[in-house]
Protein backbone atom coordinates (compact mmCIF):
# COMPACT_ATOMS: atom_id res chain seq x y z
CA UNK A 1 0.00 0.00 0.00
CA UNK A 2 1.21 3.47 -1.43
CA UNK A 3 1.94 6.04 1.92
CA UNK A 4 -0.30 9.04 2.63
CA UNK A 5 1.15 12.20 2.38
CA UNK A 6 1.97 13.33 5.13
CA UNK A 7 3.50 17.05 6.49
CA UNK A 8 7.26 16.28 7.22
CA UNK A 9 8.34 18.11 10.75
CA UNK A 10 8.46 22.31 10.68
CA UNK A 11 6.24 21.73 7.50
CA UNK A 12 9.48 20.95 4.36
CA UNK A 13 11.45 18.05 4.56
CA UNK A 14 14.87 19.96 4.14
CA UNK A 15 14.04 21.58 7.33
CA UNK A 16 13.60 18.13 9.53
CA UNK A 17 17.57 17.86 10.36
CA UNK A 18 16.70 21.61 11.61
CA UNK A 19 13.66 20.57 14.21
CA UNK A 20 15.17 19.72 17.42
CA UNK A 21 17.06 23.59 16.97
CA UNK A 22 13.69 24.68 16.13
CA UNK A 23 12.13 23.48 19.33
CA UNK A 24 15.06 24.72 21.37
CA UNK A 25 14.74 28.14 20.36
CA UNK A 26 10.67 28.76 20.39
CA UNK A 27 9.55 26.44 23.16
CA UNK A 28 10.35 25.94 27.02
CA UNK A 29 11.65 22.42 25.71
CA UNK A 30 12.56 21.20 29.76
CA UNK A 31 9.34 21.99 31.08
CA UNK A 32 7.20 20.81 28.34
CA UNK A 33 8.76 17.31 28.00
CA UNK A 34 8.91 17.01 31.74
CA UNK A 35 5.18 17.72 31.85
CA UNK A 36 4.33 15.11 29.03
CA UNK A 37 6.43 12.33 30.89
CA UNK A 38 4.38 13.71 34.84
CA UNK A 39 1.58 13.29 32.37
CA UNK A 40 2.08 9.64 30.78
CA UNK A 41 3.14 8.27 34.64
CA UNK A 42 4.80 5.15 32.71
CA UNK A 43 5.05 2.68 35.12
CA UNK A 44 6.74 -0.90 35.08
CA UNK A 45 5.69 -3.56 32.88
CA UNK A 46 3.40 -1.19 30.85
CA UNK A 47 3.55 -1.11 27.28
CA UNK A 48 3.17 1.93 25.71
CA UNK A 49 3.42 3.56 22.29
CA UNK A 50 4.10 6.67 21.11
CA UNK A 51 2.43 7.75 17.60
CA UNK A 52 4.47 10.33 15.56
CA UNK A 53 7.89 9.53 17.54
CA UNK A 54 10.03 12.01 15.31
CA UNK A 55 13.44 12.58 16.62
CA UNK A 56 12.82 10.44 19.82
CA UNK A 57 13.46 12.84 22.34
CA UNK A 58 10.64 11.74 23.99
CA UNK A 59 10.81 8.02 23.85
CA UNK A 60 14.65 8.63 25.47
CA UNK A 61 12.85 10.63 28.65
CA UNK A 62 9.93 8.15 28.78
CA UNK A 63 12.56 4.91 29.16
CA UNK A 64 14.49 6.71 31.09
CA UNK A 65 11.64 7.63 33.85
CA UNK A 66 11.37 4.08 33.90
CA UNK A 67 13.33 1.48 32.14
CA UNK A 68 11.41 -1.38 33.04
CA UNK A 69 8.42 -0.89 30.39
CA UNK A 70 7.81 -1.74 26.79
CA UNK A 71 8.24 0.87 24.64
CA UNK A 72 8.20 1.31 20.96
CA UNK A 73 7.70 4.17 18.60
CA UNK A 74 5.39 4.67 14.93
CA UNK A 75 5.64 6.96 12.19
CA UNK A 76 5.37 7.95 8.89
CA UNK A 77 8.53 9.50 8.30
CA UNK A 78 11.53 7.37 7.31
CA UNK A 79 14.09 10.25 7.65
CA UNK A 80 12.91 10.85 10.88
CA UNK A 81 13.33 7.12 11.83
CA UNK A 82 16.89 7.52 10.82
CA UNK A 83 17.53 10.24 13.24
CA UNK A 84 15.79 8.61 16.10
CA UNK A 85 17.38 5.47 15.37
CA UNK A 86 20.82 7.23 15.74
CA UNK A 87 19.91 9.01 18.95
CA UNK A 88 18.46 5.71 20.83
CA UNK A 89 21.58 3.65 19.72
CA UNK A 90 23.43 6.46 21.08
CA UNK A 91 21.71 6.18 24.26
CA UNK A 92 22.69 2.89 24.33
CA UNK A 93 18.91 1.97 24.33
CA UNK A 94 17.09 -0.52 22.81
CA UNK A 95 13.52 0.65 21.35
CA UNK A 96 11.90 -0.90 18.65
CA UNK A 97 10.71 1.60 16.08
CA UNK A 98 8.07 1.18 13.41
CA UNK A 99 7.14 3.06 10.17
CA UNK A 100 3.48 2.52 8.91
CA UNK A 101 1.09 4.21 5.59
CA UNK A 102 -0.60 6.42 7.41
CA UNK A 103 -3.56 4.59 7.53
CA UNK A 104 -3.15 0.98 9.25
CA UNK A 105 -0.94 1.29 12.29
CA UNK A 106 0.88 -2.35 12.10
CA UNK A 107 -0.11 -3.96 15.57
CA UNK A 108 -3.48 -5.98 16.73
CA UNK A 109 -5.96 -4.67 18.29
CA UNK A 110 -6.24 -4.13 22.56
CA UNK A 111 -2.03 -3.81 22.77
CA UNK A 112 -1.29 -0.57 24.40
CA UNK A 113 -2.01 0.12 27.77
CA UNK A 114 -0.81 4.09 26.74
CA UNK A 115 -0.49 6.04 23.73
CA UNK A 116 0.52 9.30 23.55
CA UNK A 117 1.27 11.70 21.01
CA UNK A 118 2.86 15.01 20.92
CA UNK A 119 3.29 17.40 18.28
CA UNK A 120 1.65 15.25 15.17
CA UNK A 121 -1.91 16.15 15.49
CA UNK A 122 -1.48 20.07 14.02
CA UNK A 123 -0.25 18.51 11.61
CA UNK A 124 -3.28 16.29 10.27
CA UNK A 125 -6.31 17.66 8.55
CA UNK A 126 -9.71 17.17 10.38
CA UNK A 127 -10.32 13.57 8.59
CA UNK A 128 -6.87 12.49 9.43
CA UNK A 129 -7.18 13.14 12.88
CA UNK A 130 -10.18 11.61 13.56
CA UNK A 131 -8.71 8.52 11.52
CA UNK A 132 -5.65 8.19 13.54
CA UNK A 133 -7.24 8.64 16.75
CA UNK A 134 -9.40 5.42 15.71
CA UNK A 135 -6.57 4.15 14.81
CA UNK A 136 -5.16 4.81 18.56
CA UNK A 137 -8.48 3.49 19.92
CA UNK A 138 -8.03 0.34 18.23
CA UNK A 139 -4.66 -1.00 19.09
CA UNK A 140 -5.41 0.72 23.39
CA UNK A 141 -6.55 -2.05 25.36
CA UNK A 142 -9.75 -1.53 27.36
CA UNK A 143 -9.26 1.32 30.02
CA UNK A 144 -6.17 2.35 28.26
CA UNK A 145 -5.07 5.94 28.66
CA UNK A 146 -4.31 8.63 25.67
CA UNK A 147 -2.51 11.44 26.02
CA UNK A 148 -1.96 13.80 23.63
CA UNK A 149 0.74 16.84 23.94
CA UNK A 150 -0.12 19.66 21.41
CA UNK A 151 -1.05 23.02 20.08
CA UNK A 152 -4.51 24.14 21.61
CA UNK A 153 -7.15 26.54 21.78
CA UNK A 154 -5.10 30.15 22.39
CA UNK A 155 -5.19 31.29 25.78
CA UNK A 156 -5.34 34.86 24.41
CA UNK A 157 -4.89 37.40 21.42
CA UNK A 158 -1.33 37.66 21.82
CA UNK A 159 -1.02 33.49 21.63
CA UNK A 160 -3.59 33.37 18.82
CA UNK A 161 -1.44 36.18 16.72
CA UNK A 162 2.31 34.40 17.24
CA UNK A 163 0.47 31.11 16.56
CA UNK A 164 0.78 32.53 13.05
CA UNK A 165 4.19 31.50 12.56
CA UNK A 166 3.27 27.52 13.33
CA UNK A 167 0.27 28.10 10.47
CA UNK A 168 2.65 29.20 8.07
CA UNK A 169 5.41 26.28 8.46
CA UNK A 170 2.44 23.80 8.80
CA UNK A 171 -0.52 25.09 7.03
CA UNK A 172 -3.60 26.90 8.09
CA UNK A 173 -5.87 23.98 7.10
CA UNK A 174 -4.47 21.37 9.41
CA UNK A 175 -4.19 23.81 12.15
CA UNK A 176 -7.19 25.69 12.42
CA UNK A 177 -9.04 22.83 14.71
CA UNK A 178 -6.24 23.21 17.05
CA UNK A 179 -6.06 26.91 17.84
CA UNK A 180 -9.96 27.27 17.81
CA UNK A 181 -10.17 24.30 20.94
CA UNK A 182 -11.34 21.95 18.79
CA UNK A 183 -9.37 18.76 19.71
CA UNK A 184 -11.49 17.53 22.88
CA UNK A 185 -14.19 17.35 19.90
CA UNK A 186 -12.35 14.78 17.64
CA UNK A 187 -10.84 12.60 20.33
CA UNK A 188 -14.61 12.19 21.56
CA UNK A 189 -15.72 11.55 18.11
CA UNK A 190 -13.33 8.46 17.84
CA UNK A 191 -15.05 7.12 21.03
CA UNK A 192 -13.00 8.09 23.82
CA UNK A 193 -14.44 9.26 27.25
CA UNK A 194 -13.01 11.17 30.36
CA UNK A 195 -11.65 13.97 28.29
CA UNK A 196 -9.68 16.36 30.34
CA UNK A 197 -7.35 19.24 29.62
CA UNK A 198 -5.05 18.71 32.74
CA UNK A 199 -2.26 21.71 32.09
CA UNK A 200 -1.41 24.30 29.51
CA UNK A 201 1.36 25.99 28.26
CA UNK A 202 1.91 29.44 26.57
CA UNK A 203 5.15 29.81 24.74
CA UNK A 204 6.49 32.03 21.95
CA UNK A 205 4.63 30.58 19.13
CA UNK A 206 1.24 29.73 20.73
CA UNK A 207 -1.01 27.92 23.65
CA UNK A 208 0.47 24.29 23.88
CA UNK A 209 -1.87 22.07 25.41
CA UNK A 210 -1.92 18.61 27.16
CA UNK A 211 -5.08 16.13 26.17
CA UNK A 212 -5.85 13.03 28.08
CA UNK A 213 -8.59 10.59 27.84
CA UNK A 214 -9.75 6.81 28.09
CA UNK A 215 -10.81 3.84 25.88
CA UNK A 216 -13.64 2.94 27.96
CA UNK A 217 -14.82 -0.60 26.49
CA UNK A 218 -16.56 -2.96 28.57
CA UNK A 219 -15.37 -6.13 28.01
CA UNK A 220 -17.48 -9.52 28.59
CA UNK A 221 -17.48 -13.13 28.05
CA UNK A 222 -20.29 -14.65 25.60
CA UNK A 223 -20.62 -17.57 27.23
CA UNK A 224 -22.47 -18.90 24.24
CA UNK A 225 -19.84 -18.64 21.54
CA UNK A 226 -17.19 -19.27 25.07
CA UNK A 227 -14.72 -16.56 24.18
CA UNK A 228 -13.90 -12.83 24.38
CA UNK A 229 -15.22 -9.73 22.74
CA UNK A 230 -15.81 -6.42 23.79
CA UNK A 231 -18.36 -3.62 23.51
CA UNK A 232 -18.39 -0.37 23.77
Amino acid sequence: MENQKFVPALGYDFLTEYYDLAIKLTMPEKKFRRLLVDTIKPNPNEKILEFGFGTAQNLLLVKKECANIDLRGVDIDPKVKEIAAYKIAKNNLSIPLDLYDGVTLPYANNQFDKVYSCLVFHQLDADTKIKCLKELFRVLKPNGKLIIADWGEAANPIMRLTFGLVQILDGFKTTNDNVRGLMPNFIEKAGFDNIFIPDSINTLIGTFSYFTARKNEIIKVDFQKNRWHSAC
